[in-house]
């Protein structure tokens, strides 16, 4: 009985190459194919943010800041009360005092979501389109 030496088989080679086309090819599928699932019911705590501007940074300007308040009365420019129809009297006289005009709404926390949509709403009708919010830096 004549035995034959087994010669020895080398390892199987992995082909990287192909190996990263397919992972890419099924990672630009899963991109386009995801939807991102937007939560309705959040609680938001306002106004705050870690990225709120520095006092005296900009060499602009000054915009026209239009205080929102919780109770009556309810808008403040500068620190003169006004009502809601002068508001938007005063908005048009600013914006045609000035055309470049940029309007900062500085409302308080706990002042109603409809007070602060009627300025922007006032804006609106004053073809006013620079439009900002104050907030206060978050404390960590």
């Amino acid at each position: 009985m004549k035995f034959y030496p087994r010669r020895r088989r080398s390892a199987p080679a992995v082909i990287i190459i192909s190996l990263i086309d397919v992972l890419l090819v099924m990672l630009v599928f899963l991109l386009f194919t995801t939807t991102i699932k937007n939560t309705p019911a959040l609680k938001l705590e306002l106004p705050e943010t870690s990225e709120a501007p520095k006092p005296g940074a900009s060499t602009e300007k000054p915009p026209l800041i239009v205080t929102v308040a919780p109770t009556a009365p309810n808008y403040f420019i500068g620190n003169r009360a006004i009502t809601a129809e002068k508001l938007l009297s005063e908005l048009k006289a600013a914006k045609t005092n000035d055309p470049q005009l940029r309007l900062v709404i500085r409302g308080d926390g706990d002042a109603a979501w409809r007070l602060v949509v009627k300025v922007l709403d006032f804006a609106k009708q004053s073809h006013i389109t620079n439009v900002r919010a104050f907030t206060k830096n978050k404390t960590p």
